[in-house]
């Protein structure tokens, strides 16, 4: 039975009470995690953000670092930052080292998220192709090793079959140990703009997939 709330207006009986107003659902905020790159204007994050708040969605994205752009810490304190600064539930919506970030931020943390669409996630264990953070690096900075505990939350992760950062074997394996439900892409490349993947229309449909658990 609902609580009391006050008389009914209009009522001669001051016994007479009006239930609790039923509350509507609230949607989640959605948090943007870039990986490593500063602002790409047509890379699939920044183009999703965009159509979510004109669809009057609240979103937020996790800024590019101004220095320390390498280290592991300073990532998750930026995610932590934005995520602090939000009210009611939350989404989050990582790419690449987005993805890393997300993981390590999870570990021993809940607050209030719904769930987290992780779109092709690097193999950090494992050597990247040349131009790209060597092992000692990543290591020295604190990204590896990779986390590979449940998450606290729903997750998806999104594979490419052809992404040079990590394997799709390798990929399905953090799937399988974060908890997270696979869905495999087929060849997208990184999902960036450089594997020709600006726009990227499935993100929103897995983003309700996300939302609705």
């Amino acid at each position: 039975m609902s609580a009391a709330t006050g008389p009914v207006a209009g009522s001669t009986d001051p016994t007479a009470v009006t239930a609790d107003p039923v509350t509507a659902p609230v949607d989640p905020v959605i948090v943007i995690v870039p990986g490593l790159r500063d602002h790409v204007a047509d890379h699939w994050q920044t183009l999703l953000a965009d159509r979510l708040a004109e669809a009057g969605r609240t979103v937020r994205t996790v800024p590019p670092l101004t220095e320390d752009g390498l280290s592991r810490e300073a990532r998750v304190a930026a995610l932590d930052a934005v995520i602090s600064e939000t009210e009611g539930p939350v989404v989050l919506v990582a790419h690449s080292a987005g993805v890393i970030t997300t993981v390590h931020w999870a570990q021993g943390r809940t607050a209030r998220v719904r769930g987290a669409l992780l779109a092709t996630p690097p193999d950090f264990d494992t050597p990247l192709p040349e131009g790209y953070p060597a092992p000692d690096v990543l290591r020295e900075n604190g990204w590896t090793p990779v986390p590979r505990t449940p998450l606290p939350f729903p997750s998806i992760v999104a594979a490419s079959a052809n992404d040079p950062l990590g394997r799709s074997e390798r990929v399905a394996a953090l799937a399988r140990d974060w908890g997270g439900a696979l869905v495999e892409l087929g060849e997208v490349g990184h999902l960036n703009p450089a594997s020709g993947h600006g726009p990227w229309p499935r993100a929103e449909e897995l983003l309700r997939d996300v939302e609705t658990g």
